[in-house]
């Protein structure tokens, strides 16, 4: 059995890869949303208003935790 079999979908991971996937899966979003809030609060008001937000709207969404 080679590496890249082990990836294939038809084949499921075992139990303990499974969970560290997810985890990996969770912590790679959470670093997503907690970057892309980030450069939201650095937008000047005429960008905000490019992507259709005001900037009530893009404060709430900046101060929200990175987990949500």
């Amino acid at each position: 059995m080679t590496a890249t079999s082990l990836l294939s979908p038809a084949t499921p991971l075992p139990p303990l890869a499974r969970v560290a996937f997810r985890l990996a899966h969770a912590v790679l979003g959470w670093e997503l949303r907690r970057t892309t809030r980030r450069h939201l609060a650095r937008l000047d008001p005429h960008l905000l208003d490019d992507v259709g937000l005001d900037a009530h709207t893009a404060q709430e969404e900046t101060a929200r935790p990175f987990w949500r």
